[in-house]
């Protein structure tokens, strides 16, 4: 399948420059593309995963994928969807943004079987001449144009905010990337979210201005850009936000489990569209598990698929683990878990040290223990309500914790009620 036709199946095919002339070269040329990513922290989030998997579906189809993360660019900032002027970060912040970046997009992208160029634009950028950038670059550049554009015109109209020459700026600086781009690898196309659809069609414009022959011809043929939908919930609301804030890909920002979880938590109906988005799934077997979930949504085989999927691109050594520990949490025998599941449940569920020689009402009863008091820790005993380590218990709190619920001779998993988990770890 042609790679537009594809993205268009699965929801992801906003605008093309010049659709005829995009799905032509993607069908017939091996197309030099890219995608840029902007280095405003040490890890991208979950938004920026559509962009990554983008790169592998790119390579996927046989192209040759770029990703360009902006040390350049990173030192001004990108106006496009902001209310508020960036903080601007230190060089050497950005510097170190860019490494992390690289690493991470490169180790997704291993994961997706796909080998891509990774380039910082501050090769070319931070070492331009301002007068001959302004004489060679800015003189193609209608500031009507400019600020008609709604990154830059939305500013204005909040007059309170504005916008400063440096914001102002960038579109210049993407415009002159994609130049760069082309001359140095052949890059032909540029892809990225619909908010970049005016940077986009700035490169493609500068590229003609300034690569055109005399004969009409240009060295790599004409350029062309595509963009994707910003991904938003069924609700409108902003992708990847959680109560606990962005949900992360580096695992010491957002964990491997609460990674996972992000995912099962999918609504049903961003569920499927996610599936499609985020994931290399083909389209008949994708009709085929949306038919599934539709007869039995309460089973959430989408979310399943969706998280295993994602999880195994980002995190894939830490997965079995995170997926066992899942498999305890709702509905398995703790008795089951291994070292490594316990670790992870360790690292979510309120835990406690506990000696080995402890009663169940130490277990029970105090900081970070499913009760408050012993009354309280009695009441919900005698309702059948607390769980050690997959048995009910209906014994004297004063009684030691049984031998057979220490879990690898290490851990004690609690669970009050149907919900609340607790964990005790040997001293």
């Amino acid at each position: 399948m042609n790679l537009l036709d594809d993205l268009r199946w699965r929801g992801l095919l906003h605008q093309v420059t010049d659709a005829d002339f995009a799905k032509q070269a993607l069908q017939d040329q091996k197309v030099t593309a890219y995608i840029g990513f902007d280095p405003t922290a040490a890890s991208l989030h979950v938004g920026s995963l559509l962009q990554i998997v983008l790169l592998a579906r790119l390579g996927r189809a046989g192209h040759t994928p770029i990703a360009v993360v902006g040390g350049g660019t990173g030192r001004i900032g990108d106006p496009s969807g902001k209310t508020a002027e960036r903080k601007l970060l230190s060089d050497a912040d950005v510097t170190g943004n860019v490494a992390a970046i690289h690493a991470q997009i490169g180790a997704v992208l291993d994961n997706a079987g796909v080998q891509a160029l990774r380039i910082d634009n501050a090769d070319w950028l931070c070492s331009q001449d301002l007068i001959g950038f302004l004489r060679d670059v800015g003189k193609h550049f209608s500031v009507n144009a400019m600020i008609a554009r709604d990154s830059v015109k939305n500013r204005l109209e909040a007059r309170e905010q504005g916008i400063s020459y440096t914001e102002f700026s960038y579109m210049l600086l993407q415009a002159f990337d994609f130049v760069e781009l082309y001359r140095r690898h052949g890059c032909m196309a540029q892809f990225g979210g619909s908010d970049q659809w005016g940077n986009i069609v700035s490169g493609i414009d500068l590229i003609d201005r300034l690569e055109r022959r005399a004969d009409g011809s240009l060295p790599h043929g004409p350029a062309f850009g595509v963009t994707v939908p910003l991904v938003t919930t069924k609700s409108g609301q902003k992708f990847g936000k959680t109560e606990a804030g962005a949900v992360w890909l580096d695992a010491d920002l957002t964990s491997p489990y609460q990674f996972y979880q992000f995912w099962m938590n999918s609504d049903d109906d961003d569920a499927l569209r996610y599936l499609a988005y985020f994931t290399f799934i083909k389209q008949d077997e994708y009709e085929a598990l949306k038919a599934a979930h539709l007869e039995a949504p309460h089973q959430r085989q989408a979310q399943r698929r969706l998280a295993d999927e994602v999880t195994a691109l980002v995190h894939p050594q830490q997965l079995p683990a995170v997926q066992a520990a899942v498999k305890v949490l709702f509905g398995g025998n703790p008795l089951e878990a291994d070292l490594a599941t316990l670790q992870v449940l360790q690292r979510e569920l309120p835990t406690c040290a506990l000696p080995a020689d402890a009663s169940v009402e130490q277990l029970l009863v105090g900081d970070n223990r499913p009760f408050a008091s012993n009354s309280e820790a009695r009441r919900a005993v005698a309702q059948n309500a607390v769980t050690i380590s997959g048995q009910k218990f209906t014994s004297d709190l004063r009684a030691p914790v049984p031998a057979e619920a220490w879990l690898r001779d290490r851990y004690v998993l609690v669970r009050k009620g149907k919900k609340d988990w607790f964990l005790a770890a040997r001293t």
